[in-house]
């Protein structure tokens, strides 16, 4: 009874870990881009840069 006990408890675990470790993965792959894009979108729009106004975006000079 023991040994069965023990092989359900690794199957358990193995099925376990696998789901914990692909979970974030997916969630990173998915959210990746609406991330991106939300950046993008606050830098075009100076968005938490400033108070009132636009950052400025100026090449540099060398």
């Amino acid at each position: 009874m023991t040994i069965e006990y023990v092989l359900l408890f690794f199957v358990v675990f193995v099925i376990g870990l696998k789901s914990f470790m692909s979970a974030p993965t997916e969630a990173f792959m998915k959210s990746g881009p609406k991330l991106g894009a939300r950046v993008e979108k606050h830098l075009v729009t100076g968005h938490g840069f400033s108070q009132n106004h636009r950052v400025k975006w100026l090449p540099d000079k060398h």
